[in-house]
């Protein structure tokens, strides 16, 4: 991440700079998404952990469209979903449901997203889920978990069992809803979601095509985490792909203030 002098200096005052760069990260990474088509009106969510020992995240203002997001109007919330930065701005109840259970339950987690789009949400609701017979989806052979749908998630009584279906994974498929990854870091959530969203988007193309499926070996399977392993790994994985992105869009930090 690129934090020049002239956007630190849009830090707004009595800001830690660690919270600022993660504030900047997050609102560059809604504006990607806007990008790449991965929005659904208002709704779903992208959030993020706020450095620090509060256990505060950050996450998108409910009404606005992923394109309106910014560094200064992302609203800062405890385990509680209640707003401490002093922002006016609501925050969606589901979203509160979903993402402060993983917050909470998952120190690895700092940064959650979930969406709803088309190939995500369809390849959700089929009974066998996510199968591993192409390029991507082999990437993710036995790191994606499922969790039953219980409906609108709005009940906090959902939680545990939320975090219990996610274990100790970073790729979630919900059952007849949608997606759900984490990441160490903003870059990393992004190409586990990316990734997630390319084996759903092919594995959709593939069935709506005549004849049967190509298997993938189970030892080709087996063997993928070691291939992979380099382009999942350093200090910020999976950032060269997220700045690459940001570039390609557009996306100028210094605009996201």
């Amino acid at each position: 991440m690129d934090m020049s002098e002239k956007v630190q200096r849009l830090k707004p005052a009595g800001m830690a700079a660690q919270e600022w760069a993660v504030r900047l990260e997050l609102a560059a990474l809604y504006r990607a998404f806007d990008w790449l088509g991965w929005t659904e009106l208002i709704y779903n969510h992208i959030t993020a952990k706020v450095p620090g020992p509060e256990n505060h995240y950050l996450i998108n203002p409910y009404g606005l469209w992923y394109s309106e997001v910014t560094a200064s109007n992302l609203v800062k919330v405890n385990l509680a979903g209640e707003a401490v930065d002093g922002s006016t701005h609501p925050v969606n109840l589901a979203g509160f449901i979903i993402h402060s259970a993983i917050h909470r339950a998952r120190a690895d987690a700092h940064c959650v997203i979930h969406t709803h789009t088309t190939a995500g949400s369809a390849v959700a609701c089929k009974a066998d889920g996510l199968r591993y017979d192409n390029f991507y989806s082999s990437i993710l052979h036995g790191q994606v978990a499922y969790h039953d749908f219980e409906g609108v998630t709005t009940d906090t009584d959902e939680q545990s069992r939320l975090v219990a279906s996610l274990g100790a994974k970073s790729h979630l498929i919900l059952r007849n809803h949608g997606l759900l990854v984490t990441g160490g870091c903003v870059a990393q959530a992004f190409i586990n979601y990316w990734t997630l969203q390319r084996a759903c988007e092919i594995q959709a193309a593939a069935d709506a095509m005549a004849g049967a499926n190509l298997p993938i070996g189970q030892r080709v399977l087996d063997d993928t985490p070691r291939r992979i392993a380099a382009f999942r790994s350093g200090p910020r994985p999976g950032g060269e792909v997220f700045d690459a992105l940001l570039r390609r869009a557009g996306i100028r930090y210094e605009d996201l203030a």
